[in-house]
């Protein structure tokens, strides 16, 4: 953990985690005041960045609260361990918290440092999804069936309470402390107009989980959702494909055509003919020799393939490759597609997903790429749209910002006739929970492709990392990212090399 003259919140990460829905995690294992103070300065930033400067207090507050619980709890693992007690076992568990505060209070640090040793974390989750910010505490010890009654029979008596001066007034228990703290977290959260049922705590094998859900008021996401339906419906500079391709497209739909037919049709396209045999004769194809005949191309890539090649490469056309800035976001896509396909290749050995993997990942960031083409004309249509309904500059300063890219790329992608499984993917590569069940081995592919572009540039770590996602590729440790993020980048530099 940095000292606390290196405690500095980066700005710039906590505005890019929230135009991204990427989760910030600060980790400490003592908890101490710098660090508290820390958590509240982004949490602070945070919210700023979400115009909900007035949530602020309220968070911070129940943030403190759950982190010193989970800090409690990891002290009376520790204070059961040196005493050769159970907290499983009634009768330890009786006798152990007879003594606890006392003598764990008169001899904290001894304490503290036993937690280190242990490497029994505290770990702050914070994360905006589809206008709802997710706050998470986890400390990785199991939370036992006792504390758990305990804790739901305190939050199950905080319902009785409006104020603090009636929970006050009354005796509550304190062997483990008075509950206070979860009452006053209740109350927070009824100011804040939301209820107990915002608030949980679960446990698992590996780790206690105090999780505050807070939906924000609906007017942001409608602002988000409106601006951008209208900017996709103003895009006139952004017509369908091509009619080469269109033609293609309309062969392979043709239970009738034969191979012949497509590769001819492909052959009057020199670029088109160019850039496909270029693909299949790149690393991602495998081949023993290389591929000079257009027809042998169609063959080894198959229907599913030239379909995929013609949707990245319509796509590459319309929007362009001709200012620095949109050259770096597709080098950026191009790069994630390699990591797509390579995750899958090691993963999953599925030709179509293989395929698929592929394209999601060089069209995972139209929706940025959109605004690298949004012209003077267009311009005052949003700003007309943003004035008559009275919408704050920022909505659309965030949108060019990248908020909202996914659903922009999404809805652009639906507008040309995308199959359902390429919008799904550009829709969640941020949100991968958020996918429909059938396309999610997709979605998690593209969205940690994106994410090891993300963390060979420094902008995330490893805590990060959707956990869901990593336990579907069967990958559980830091060393084994890095590992694969080393083999990807060797891959990606060999192949632009050639």
């Amino acid at each position: 953990m940095p000292s606390a003259q290196e405690l500095v919140v980066d700005e710039a990460k906590v505005k890019k985690a929230v135009q991204s829905g990427i989760p910030l995690t600060i980790t400490t294992f003592t908890l101490p005041h710098e660090i508290e103070v820390y958590i509240e300065q982004i949490i602070s930033v945070f919210l700023k960045q979400l115009e909900q400067e007035k949530l602020r207090d309220y968070i911070v507050y129940c943030v403190q609260e759950l982190a010193v619980n989970a800090k409690k709890a990891n002290t009376k693992r520790v204070y059961f361990m040196e005493r050769g007690l159970d907290l499983a076992n009634p009768n330890d568990y009786k006798e152990g918290m007879s003594g606890f505060k006392e003598n764990t209070l008169s001899n904290i640090a001894h304490y503290l440092q036993l937690q280190k040793e242990k490497g029994l974390y505290i770990k702050l989750i914070l994360q905006i999804k589809n206008n709802i910010i997710y706050v998470e505490i986890r400390n990785n010890v199991s939370v036992t069936k006792t504390e758990l009654i305990r804790i739901h029979d305190k939050l199950a008596r905080s319902r009785q309470y409006n104020n603090l001066e009636d929970a006050m007034s009354q005796v509550l228990d304190d062997s483990e402390g008075a509950g206070l703290g979860l009452v006053i977290l209740v109350l927070m959260l009824k100011k804040m107009g939301l209820d107990e049922d915002c608030f949980d705590i679960l446990g698992t094998d590996k780790e206690t989980i105090a999780r505050l859900v807070i939906p924000l008021d609906q007017t942001r996401i409608e602002n988000f959702t409106a601006l951008s339906a209208t900017i996709v419906d103003s895009i006139t500079s952004l017509p369908q494909f091509p009619e080469n391709i269109l033609m293609v497209q309309k062969l392979i739909s043709d239970p009738k055509s034969e191979m012949a037919d497509i590769a001819r049709q492909i052959s009057m396209d020199p670029a088109l003919t160019a850039d496909l045999l270029k693909i299949v004769n790149s690393a991602q194809y495998m081949l023993s020799k290389k591929v000079d005949s257009i027809a042998d191309a169609v063959k080894m890539v198959g229907i599913r393939g030239i379909k995929n090649l013609l949707y990245s490469y319509g796509t590459q056309k319309i929007l362009g490759d001709d200012t620095s800035d949109k050259k770096n976001l597709w080098e950026h896509c191009y790069k994630t597609a390699f990591f797509a396909f390579n995750l899958v290749k090691n993963f999953r050995r599925d030709r179509n997903l293989l395929d698929d993997a592929y394209v999601g990942g060089i069209l995972h960031d139209m929706g940025k790429i959109i605004f690298s083409n949004v012209h003077p004309d267009l311009l005052r249509k949003i700003n007309s749209f943003c004035s008559e309904r009275h919408l704050p500059a920022s909505t659309f300063e965030d949108l060019s910002a990248g908020m909202n890219h996914a659903e922009i790329g999404a809805l652009i992608a639906d507008k040309w006739n995308f199959p359902e499984v390429l919008v799904v993917s550009i829709r969640y590569h941020h949100d991968p929970s958020s996918a429909p069940k059938e396309y999610r081995d997709l979605v998690d592919t593209v969205y940690l492709a994106n994410m090891f572009c993300e963390l060979e540039t420094g902008g995330v770590t490893f805590d990060q990392l959707e956990p869901s996602v990593l336990e579907n590729f069967g990958i559980t440790t830091k060393k084994q990212v890095e590992s694969l993020l080393d083999k990807f980048l060797s891959g990606f530099k060999k192949e632009a090399s050639q």
